[in-house]
C-alpha cells in the first residue's frame, strides 16, 4: 500500500491550530514557566478548553484520550484519521514548548494509554479525565517487563502497592494509569494498566523532581499503599494470556511513541529556524542551488542538519499513518522513536553550539530547547530500548532470545 505523504486539508486545519496555539500562547510564556518550576501555567486552561470545543465538533484530534488508536473516521480505514491528527497536533505545539504541551489538561500519555487499551465500555465509564502514566520505578527505568508493583484481586477490589517515580503531571493529573503485576510468578504477561484516581486512599504523591528540562512540566514520585480500586478500572482484557506475553500492553506504546517522536522532530525545528536566522542575520548563504561541499562549512552543517530532521519526521508520519490504516506498526513506532528523539537532541545541542553566546545564554530560547529535547529520547523507551525493538521485529525473535 502506497502511503501519500501530502497533507490532506482536514490535517492543514490541525497544523494550522496547533502552531498558531504554540506560537501566540506558548512561545511568549515559556521562559517563564522554564523559570518558575513547579508553578502550574494557569494560561493553560485556556488552550486546553479550546481544544475541547474543537474536539467536541469531531473534526479534529488531539493527543488527548480520543486522540491515538482510532483507524476509522467516516467509516473509511484507508485515510489519515486520529493518530496522524494528534500526532501534527503535538509537533505544532511542541514547536512552541515541549514542556507546556505535557502540561495541557487533558492531553497527557496516560490519556493517549487508556485510549489505546481500554475497551469502549470503560472510556464511557471513565468520561472526561486528566491520566499521568505511571511506569518507572526505583528499581528500573526502560525495562517495562520489570515492573514490581502489585495488583492483587481481592474480592470485587483490585489492592495496588508499589512506588512509581518519574510520572508525568502526576501531581496535577486527576487519574493515574498505573503498570502493575497482578501475578509475578507469570511474567511479563501478568503485567495489566489500572485507572487509579490520584486523589484516592492510598495513593501519595511523594515529592516533584527537580529537572534539567521540561521544568513547566511537574514530574512527581507516587507511592501506592494497599490503594483499592474496582476490579472494573483494569483497562483491557483481565485475562493473562501468557502465549501473548508482554504485547498486549506494549501495544501501547505503539501509539505513544510516534507522539513523543513528535514532540522531538517539532522542538528540532524550532531550532532550526531559529539558527537559520541566527546564520542569515551573520551574512551566511544557505543555498539549495549547489552541494554542500561547494558552501561554507556553517551552511554545509545546516544542511546536513536539515536532512536528518526530514528522515526522523518521515519516519514518524509513517508510523502514525500506518496505525491509523490498522498497519502495525510497532517497528516503524520504534524506528521513528529512535530516529527523531536522537536527532532532536543532536540538532538542539548544535544549534547552541553554531549559534555561540547567543545559543548559550537565555537571549534565545536555544539552550532551553537543548535541555528540553534530551527527556524525548529517554521517556517512552531509550535509543538502546528502541534499537532493541526494531532488531526483534527484522529478526522475528522474542524479548527472551534478544536482550
Amino acid at each position: 500500500m502506497a502511503i501519500n505523504l501530502e497533507m490532506p486539508r482536514k490535517l492543514r486545519a490541525v497544523i494550522e491550530k496547533g502552531h498558531q496555539g504554540a506560537a501566540e500562547m506558548l512561545r511568549p510564556i515559556s521562559r517563564k514557566y522554564d523559570l518558575a518550576e513547579h508553578a502550574y501555567p494557569v494560561e493553560l486552561d485556556t488552550l486546553a478548553t479550546l481544544f475541547e470545543g474543537i474536539s467536541a465538533a469531531k473534526t479534529i484530534s488531539f493527543a488527548g484520550a480520543d486522540g491515538v488508536g482510532g483507524g476509522d473516521v467516516d467509516g473509511k480505514s484507508n485515510i489519515n484519521g486520529a493518530n496522524m491528527s494528534a500526532l501534527v497536533n503535538a509537533l505544532e505545539v511542541s514547536w512552541g514548548d515541549v514542556a507546556l504541551l505535557l502540561s495541557i489538561p487533558y492531553q497527557g500519555l496516560g490519556n493517549a494509554a487508556i485510549s489505546s487499551v481500554a475497551t469502549k465500555e470503560q472510556l464511557e465509564r471513565l468520561g472526561k479525565v486528566w491520566a499521568a502514566m505511571a511506569i518507572t520505578e526505583p528499581g528500573f527505568g526502560s525495562d517495562s517487563a520489570a515492573v514490581t508493583t502489585t495488583a492483587v484481586l481481592d474480592g470485587d477490589e483490585y489492592v495496588i502497592n508499589g512506588e512509581k517515580i518519574y510520572v508525568t503531571a502526576g501531581s496535577r493529573a486527576s487519574h493515574i494509569v498505573v503498570w502493575a503485576t497482578v501475578d509475578k510468578s507469570l511474567g511479563r504477561a501478568a503485567i495489566k494498566s489500572f485507572i487509579v484516581p490520584r486523589e484516592h486512599p492510598g495513593v501519595t504523591v511523594e515529592r516533584l523532581e527537580h529537572k534539567l528540562g521540561i521544568k513547566a512540566s511537574d514530574t512527581a514520585a507516587i507511592r501506592f499503599e494497599n490503594a483499592r480500586i474496582p476490579k472494573e478500572n483494569l483497562l483491557g482484557d483481565p485475562e493473562v494470556k501468557v502465549d501473548k506475553g508482554f504485547g498486549g500492553v506494549m501495544e501501547t506504546f505503539d501509539n505513544t511513541r510516534p507522539i513523543v517522536a513528535a514532540m522531538a522532530v517539532g522542538v528540532a525545528r524550532a531550532a532550526l529556524e531559529e539558527l537559520r536566522v541566527i546564520l542569515t542575520e551573520a551574512g551566511i548563504e544557505i543555498s539549495y542551488d549547489k552541494p554542500a561541499h561547494a558552501q561554507s562549512a556553517p551552511a554545509a552543517e545546516f544542511l546536513r542538519m536539515e536532512a536528518e530532521w526530514e528522515s526522523g519526521y518521515l519516519l514518524t508520519v509513517r508510523s502514525a499513518w500506518q496505525a491509523d490504516n490498522k498497519i502495525p506498526n510497532s517497528k516503524e513506532a520504534s524506528m521513528g522513536k529512535a530516529k527523531a528523539a536522537r536527532v532532536g537532541s543532536d540538532i538542539t545541542l548544535k544549534a547552541v553550539e553554531m549559534s555561540g553566546t547567543v545559543g548559550y545564554s537565555e537571549q534565545s530560547l536555544l539552550e532551553k530547547w537543548a535541555r528540553d529535547s534530551k527527556i524525548l529520547d529517554i521517556f517512552e523507551g531509550t535509543q538502546q530500548i528502541q534499537q532493541l525493538v526494531v532488531a526483534r521485529r527484522l529478526l522475528g525473535l522474542s524479548s527472551a532470545e534478544l536482550k
